[in-house]
C-alpha cells in the first residue's frame, strides 16, 4: 500500500496523468437502433408471409416436433420451445395460451382461461394441447419450408412456416415495439376464404373484422385497417323487463369483469343509476342490470353506451414485417398477398409432388425392365462392382428409349438392392398397373399446374367445406347513431340560483332551487338587462345580476322559443321579439336588446314547445295618450334571430305587462323518421317517414312474438329485433291478427283496440307453440288462406277472407274466432279493401311555424322593425297585420 502511494506521488510530481474522453453518443445511437430493430423484428410484429411472430412460429414448430396425435402437457411444449426461443418460459406459455384461445390452430384440453370473463388459464403443467387438424392441414410442409439455424446453432428452425391461409387476418395480431406498434383485428374465417376466392377470380371484395366476443360494431370508418381508421364496438344490450337489462354479447377488448367495473364506476359518479348487477356468465355472457323503478330502460341503454365500456373505440393499425422491414398495409392488400403466397406454395407443392411421381414412375419402369428382361442374370459372372454396374447398364440400354431421363449410377445401385424374393414373385400386370396409376397421377398434377388458379379456388373451397362449420359471423355489423351524453346522463345534482346577486351553481343550497342537472350540462341564463349567457355547470358561477330565467341548455334546440318585450335604453321605445337559441359560444355574453345603456326587459317567457301567450300592455298616464291598455298575441310575431331588434310596441313608458292567456304551440307537428340502418328514430329526415307527431301522439309497436304497446316517440328509444309494425297510433283504428293457438292447435282471428296507453300487452295465447301468422292495421284487411293437401283428397281451393266482416272488434285479451277446421298450409296478407279514413281532429290547430322556418328565421340578424314604425308617430292604436308584424297608425 505504501509503495503504491509513493508511486502515485511520484506521478503527481513528475508527469500529470492523461485524460481519456470517450464520446458515448454514437454508442447509444447504435445500441438503441439495434435494440429497436430486435424488438420490431424478433418480438412484437408478425411477418406477412405466415402471420406469426417469432415466438408463435417457434411454438408451432415445437408442437410439430412433438406431434404424435396425442395431447402433450403445455409445460413440455414450452420446455421444448426454449430450444428455439431465447426467452423465459412465461412468455412462451402466455403466447401459447393466446393461440389456444383463438380456437384455430391448437386443440386444447383443460382450463385455458376464458376470453369472456378474463379468467386466466391454469398453470402450464395442468393443461394440454396438440395441433388441430386445420393446423396440420394449412401450416406445415417441411418440403417447402426454408430453414435456418436456431439461436445457439444446435438446431434448425423455419424462417417462415408455409401457411396456406390468411392466418394473420383470421387470428388478428397486436404488439407494441420501439417506435411503432401494430393492431390487426381478427376477421371471419368463412368471409376470408370467400374473399380469397373472389381475388383469385379477379373480383372485388371487402372484408370486415369479426370478434370472438360477438357484440355490435360500426365499421364505417374502418379505413381498410390502415392507420387513422376507427372501429366502434358495442355490447349487445336488450330489455328483459321494464326494470332489467341484459348484456349477452361483449364489445371486443373487454371482459365481463372490466365491463361491470366500468358500470359501477359510472354509477358511483352519478352518470347512471343501477340497483344491482348480476353476472351469470358461464359458456355464454349474461350480465343482468337491475334498474330502480321509474327509470327509462331506453335512456339507460344509451347512458351505458355513453359512460361505460359498453361502447369503446378501436384504432386499427396494419403493420407487418416484410423482408426484415416494417410495412404499413391495409387488410385488403394483406389478403391479396396471402392469397398470392398460397398460390405459390400450392405450386411448389405440386412441382415437388410431380417430381416425386415422375421419380417413382422412372424407377418402376426401370424395375420392370430389369426383372422382365432378366438383366439381373448378366451380373452373375462379374467379379467387381464396376463390372456389375457396367453389365446392368449395358443390359438396360435397348429398353430405355421411352424413359424421360437418363439412367444414373444411383438408379442402377437401387436395382441391385432388389431382393430375390421380390424378383421371384414379380407380377408384370401389377407392375404395369402401378405404372399406369403413376402416369394418371402425373397427368393430374400437370393439369393442376396448368390450371393453378382453379386448383387454388378448389383448395379454398375444400377448406371452407371441411372447417367452416360453426365459424359463421358473430359480430353484428351496424351503423351507430352518436349518443348525446347530455340527453342520457342522470341528473345527479341540483342547480340553484341567486337571482339578485347573479350567481348560479350546485353549491348554493341556501338559495332558490331551479332543477336537477348533471355535471356535464350547460346552463342558459337571461338577465334583467337583456343579456344572455351559456356556461358549464359548476359549483358557483357569476353570470350577471338580476337573473330572470335560468335553465339547462339543450344544443340545437329548435322548439324552445323565448318571448320577450324590452325597453331600449332608459327612456327609449319598447320592442317585442320571439327567438330560439340553437347555437352559441360558451361563456360569451350576448345582448338581446338594441345595445343601448339602461335597456331593461319588461316581459320574458321560455316556451319548450313554441307556445305563444296573450299579454296585456299597460302604459303610464302621460300627456294626451288615449289608449293606455291593449292586448298582444305572441302568435302574431314572427320567430327570428336572437340578435334581431324586434317589432315596436310603443314609444311611451310601459307601466307593466300582464299575462292574459296562456298560449298553445305555434310550431307545426314534429315529423319523425325511422332509420332502419341504425334502428333509431330521428327528426333529421333520415330513413322512412313515420308521421307528424304532436305532444300527445303515440307510436304503435307490434312484435312477432305477439306483443303490442304504445309509446311516446323519443329519439333515444331502442327497438326489439322482432318488431314487425311501427306506425303512428290512431286510437280508433282496430288491429287485426291471425295467430296459431298452440293449446287448441287451431288458427284464430281477432280484431281489437288498445285499451290502455303505454301498457305492454300480449294478444296471442301464452302457449309455447302459439305464434303470430299475420297482423294488419288496415281499416278493411283481407287475407288469403292456402289449405294443405290431405291424403286421398283434392286440395281445397284458396279462400279469401274479409277480416272486418269475419269478426267484430273485441278486447285485446279475447281469444277470437276460429279461422277454419281444415288443415292450413299458409296464410297470406292481401291488399286491403279501399276505405277513406276519418281525419284526425286536434284542439291546437293554431300551428303556423315549421321548425325549418324557425332555423331560417333565427339566422336573420339586424333590425326587423316594421317600415311604418316611426317613433314620432302617434301610438294611440296598435294593429297586427296579416304578415304577423305590428304596425302603428
Amino acid at each position: 500500500m505504501i509503495e503504491e502511494e509513493n508511486d502515485d506521488l511520484t506521478n503527481e510530481h513528475n508527469e500529470a496523468p492523461q485524460e481519456t474522453i470517450t464520446r458515448v453518443t454514437g454508442m447509444y445511437k447504435d445500441w438503441f437502433l439495434d435494440y429497436a430493430s430486435y424488438v420490431i423484428l424478433e418480438r412484437a410484429v408478425p411477418a406477412i408471409e405466415d402471420g406469426f411472430k417469432p415466438v408463435q412460429r417457434r411454438i408451432m414448430h415445437s408442437m410439430k416436433d412433438l406431434d404424435d396425435g396425442r395431447y402433450n402437457k403445455v409445460a413440455n411444449i414450452v420446455g421444448h420451445t426454449m430450444q428455439y426461443h431465447p426467452h423465459g418460459d412465461a412468455s412462451i406459455a402466455d403466447a401459447m395460451v393466446q393461440i389456444g384461445q383463438k380456437d384455430l390452430l391448437i386443440d386444447t384440453q383443460g382450463n385455458w382461461g376464458n376470453i369472456l370473463t378474463g379468467d386466466r388459464a391454469a398453470a402450464s403443467r395442468y393443461i394440454e394441447a396438440r395441433i388441430s387438424k386445420f393446423g396440420l392441414d394449412v401450416v406445415f410442409n417441411p418440403k417447402i419450408t426454408e430453414w435456418q439455424a436456431s439461436y445457439d446453432g444446435r438446431r434448425k428452425e423455419p424462417v417462415n412456416l408455409p401457411v396456406m391461409f390468411p392466418l394473420l387476418l383470421a387470428q388478428g395480431g397486436e404488439g407494441i415495439a420501439v417506435g411503432l406498434s401494430t393492431k390487426i383485428l381478427p376477421h371471419n374465417f368463412i368471409e376470408l376464404i370467400d374473399a380469397s376466392i373472389k381475388h383469385l377470380q379477379g373480383k372485388r371484395f371487402t372484408i370486415l373484422p369479426d370478434f370472438p366476443t360477438a357484440g355490435i360494431a360500426d365499421f364505417s370508418n374502418y379505413n381498410d385497417g390502415n392507420r387513422g381508421g376507427k372501429v366502434r364496438v358495442r355490447a349487445k344490450i336488450s330489455q328483459l323487463d321494464k326494470n332489467t337489462l341484459v348484456i349477452n354479447e361483449l364489445p371486443f377488448g373487454t371482459t365481463t369483469s372490466s365491463l361491470i367495473d366500468s358500470i359501477l364506476k359510472a354509477n358511483d359518479k352519478g352518470k347512471i343509476k343501477v340497483k344491482k348487477i348480476e353476472d351469470n356468465t358461464a359458456a355464454n355472457v349474461e350480465i343482468l342490470i337491475h334498474l330502480p323503478s321509474g327509470l327509462s330502460p331506453d335512456k339507460t341503454i344509451d347512458a351505458l353506451y355513453a359512460f361505460t365500456s359498453c361502447e369503446s373505440s378501436i384504432s386499427p393499425l396494419g403493420c407487418v414485417i416484410e423482408d426484415n422491414k416494417p410495412l404499413f398495409v391495409g387488410v385488403t392488400e394483406m389478403l391479396r398477398r396471402s392469397t398470392d403466397n398460397t398460390v405459390q406454395l400450392l405450386k411448389q407443392e405440386l412441382e415437388i409432388k410431380l417430381g416425386e411421381f415422375e421419380e417413382q414412375w422412372h424407377f418402376a419402369s426401370l424395375e420392370r425392365i430389369f426383372i422382365e428382361n432378366r438383366i439381373y442374370r448378366d451380373i452373375e459372372e462379374e467379379e467387381t462392382w464396376e463390372g456389375v454396374i457396367s453389365a446392368i447398364d449395358k443390359g438396360l440400354q435397348p429398353h430405355i428409349k421411352h424413359l424421360k431421363r437418363a439412367i444414373t449410377t444411383d438408379d442402377i445401385t437401387r436395382l441391385t438392392e432388389i431382393r430375390i424374393k421380390r424378383i421371384s414373385k414379380f407380377d408384370i400386370d401389377k407392375a404395369q398397373q402401378k405404372i399406369d396409376a403413376l402416369e394418371d397421377q402425373i397427368a393430374e398434377v400437370k393439369h393442376h399446374l396448368e390450371h393453378l388458379i382453379d386448383y387454388a379456388i378448389a383448395y379454398f373451397t375444400r377448406l371452407k367445406k371441411e372447417y367452416g362449420e360453426g365459424r359463421e359471423r358473430k359480430t353484428e355489423i351496424r351503423t351507430f347513431d352518436d349518443v348525446d351524453a347530455t340527453k342520457v346522463v342522470i341528473r345527479n345534482t341540483k342547480l340553484y340560483v341567486n337571482r339578485a346577486e347573479g350567481f348560479v351553481g350546485t353549491s348554493l343550497r341556501r338559495d332558490e332551487y331551479v332543477c336537477d342537472c348533471s355535471d356535464i350540462d350547460d346552463i342558459i341564463v337571461f338577465t334583467k338587462e337583456g343579456k344572455m349567457m351559456v356556461t358549464k355547470v359548476d359549483s358557483k358561477t357569476f353570470v350577471g345580476k338580476d337573473i330572470i330565467h335560468v335553465a339547462v341548455f339543450k344544443k340545437k334546440d329548435k322548439r324552445t322559443i323565448y318571448n320577450m318585450i324590452y325597453r331600449d335604453g332608459k327612456k327609449g321605445p319598447s320592442y317585442i321579439k320571439r327567438f330560439a337559441v340553437t347555437s352559441m359560444t360558451r361563456d360569451r355574453e350576448y345582448d338581446l336588446t338594441n345595445g343601448n345603456k339602461g335597456s331593461n326587459v319588461l316581459y320574458f317567457s321560455a316556451n319548450p314547445n313554441g307556445e305563444a301567450e296573450v299579454i296585456t300592455i299597460n302604459l303610464r298616464q302621460a300627456g294626451s295618450i288615449k289608449k293606455l291598455k291593449w292586448d298582444i298575441d305572441f302568435a302574431d310575431i314572427l320567430i327570428k334571430g336572437r340578435s334581431s331588434k324586434g317589432n315596436l310596441v310603443t314609444k311611451y313608458p310601459v307601466k307593466r305587462v300582464e299575462l292574459k292567456e296562456k298560449g298553445v304551440s305555434t310550431l307545426k307537428p314534429r315529423k319523425i323518421w325511422f332509420d332502419d340502418t341504425v334502428q333509431r328514430l330521428n327528426v333529421d329526415g333520415r330513413g322512412e317517414l313515420i308521421g307528424e307527431f304532436r305532444g300527445e301522439d303515440k307510436l304503435l309497436i307490434i312484435t312477432q312474438s305477439g306483443i303490442v304497446k304504445t309509446v311516446t316517440p323519443e329519439v333515444t328509444m331502442h327497438f326489439d329485433d322482432d318488431m314487425i309494425v311501427m306506425e303512428k297510433w290512431m286510437p280508433k283504428k282496430p288491429i287485426s291478427a291471425v295467430y296459431f293457438n298452440g293449446e287448441k292447435d287451431m288458427y284464430y282471428v281477432k280484431r281489437f283496440l288498445i285499451e290502455q296507453e303505454g301498457r305492454e300487452e300480449s294478444f296471442i295465447s301464452e302457449h309455447p307453440n302459439s305464434q303470430l301468422e299475420i297482423v294488419s292495421t288496415d281499416w278493411k284487411p283481407m287475407a288469403e288462406v292456402v289449405f294443405a293437401k290431405e291424403r286421398g283428397k283434392d286440395r281445397k281451393e284458396n279462400q279469401e277472407i274479409n277480416l272486418e266482416e269475419f269478426i267484430d272488434i273485441k278486447g285485446v285479451s279475447a281469444q277470437g274466432n276460429q279461422l277454419t277446421k281444415e288443415k292450413v298450409n299458409q296464410i297470406n296478407l292481401l291488399e286491403p279493401l279501399p276505405y277513406e279514413a276519418p281525419e284526425e281532429v286536434h284542439a291546437d290547430e293554431l300551428e303556423v311555424v315549421d321548425e325549418k322556418e324557425v332555423t331560417t328565421q333565427s339566422s336573420e340578424n339586424g333590425n326587423d322593425t316594421s317600415k311604418n314604425s316611426n317613433p314620432d308617430s302617434n301610438d294611440d292604436d296598435l294593429e297586427i297585420d296579416g304578415e304577423g308584424q305590428i304596425t302603428l297608425f
